[in-house]
């Protein structure tokens, strides 16, 4: 693969247990990791998100005060300044920005519902302006490519619901909300768009397979293409899948499951979007998060349980998956991002 040429690389983690961020180098030739330091913050932080111009990092505190706190990422060093926090409407499990940057998202498990917040001209993330109650237990939330529709998988509801969104005010249109249902017990997770078809990949938490969705652009609305099963073989128990990407070029997804604590590969079909599985790996004990780097070359997953990140080099021709190596990060490893700087 080839990506944008980039001046340095570096990995964020966010560790719950010893309420910390961990800031690390990764090298682009050797997939060696660096690092540089640990950011100390005031609360269990979980799910981290990164604004699409790579200068400015949120970070979702899930114990009271429930709060989202900004970092800018200092542009030569990878270092983070803390420029501002805001208070939160629940315990977010998952936070992103729509596609402009500018404003935040939330999706909160607990509450069952979903908020959009405005990010200042500083980059600094404001209270939530607008919470739309969901189906129970919103997992995951994201606007499409064209901004123009936000997305909401609910894991106890069974339902991918899905509201026009206003990209110039950030409102939600909660008028007429349309909804995908998955199939009884799957728990719709997280799911990710392909960046050049108009396809999703959905993951089920409670049963591990991906369900690929064909995208209608105009009318925001999904229909189901494949189903498959992203389990590793010979699963002891019932499944718990956590986390799904897609690689830049969009020639491979790749899925995370907790119970085996293996990371899934499938190649992309380059004209239908469907998937086709490459294999499996074991990756660090109890996966909830992993990251793709803007390359394509590089992996990186951290485990709950191991608090170690892992990185593995990815195959150019078959997506396949090849640890090559591991540092310490801090304790609950549970949220991965990597920004790479021009």
């Amino acid at each position: 693969m080839t990506g944008p040429s980039v001046a340095a690389t570096f990995v964020y983690v966010a560790n719950a247990d010893s309420r910390d961020i961990s800031v690390l180098r990764l090298d682009l030739t050797t997939g060696v990791l660096e690092p540089v330091e640990r950011v100390p913050v005031e609360g269990t932080v979980m799910p981290l998100t990164v604004s699409p111009d790579r200068r400015f990092l949120y970070a979702s505190i899930r114990s009271e005060p429930l709060e989202v706190l900004s970092f800018a990422i200092e542009p030569a060093s990878g270092r983070l300044a803390h420029i501002g926090r805001a208070p939160l409407p629940a315990s977010m499990c998952w936070i992103g920005t729509d596609a402009s940057g500018r404003f935040l998202l939330g999706a909160s498990y607990g509450a069952s519902l979903v908020a959009v917040g405005p990010i200042d001209a500083n980059g600094v993330a404001q209270a939530a302006q607008q919470s739309v109650a969901t189906p129970a237990n919103a997992h995951a939330v994201r606007t499409d490519p064209r901004n123009r529709f936000l997305f909401a998988a609910c894991l106890g509801g069974g339902v991918v619901l899905g509201f026009p969104f206003d990209a110039a005010t950030g409102r939600i249109g909660v008028e007429a909300p349309v909804s995908w249902t998955a199939r009884p017990g799957a728990g719709p997770r997280h799911f990710a768009f392909h960046p050049a078809m108009p396809v999703a990949y959905l993951l089920n938490e409670l049963d591990g397979w991906i369900d690929v969705l064909a995208f209608d652009t105009e009318r925001g609305i999904f229909a189901k293409m494949q189903t498959i099963d992203a389990n590793a073989p010979g699963l002891e128990g019932a499944p718990w899948a956590a986390d799904i990407h897609v690689s830049p070029d969009g020639r491979f997804v790749y899925s995370c499951e907790r119970r085996g604590s293996t990371l899934a590969a499938f190649a992309v079909d380059a004209r239908s979007g469907r998937l086709r599985l490459v294999g499996h790996v074991p990756t660090e004990t109890q996966p909830r998060s992993f990251a793709i780097d803007a390359s394509g070359r590089w992996l990186v997953a951290v485990g709950q349980l191991s608090d170690r990140a892992r990185v593995y080099a990815i195959d150019d021709s078959s997506g396949a998956l090849r640890p090559c190596a591991e540092a310490p990060v801090g304790a609950n490893a549970n949220w991965v991002e990597i920004v790479s700087l021009p």
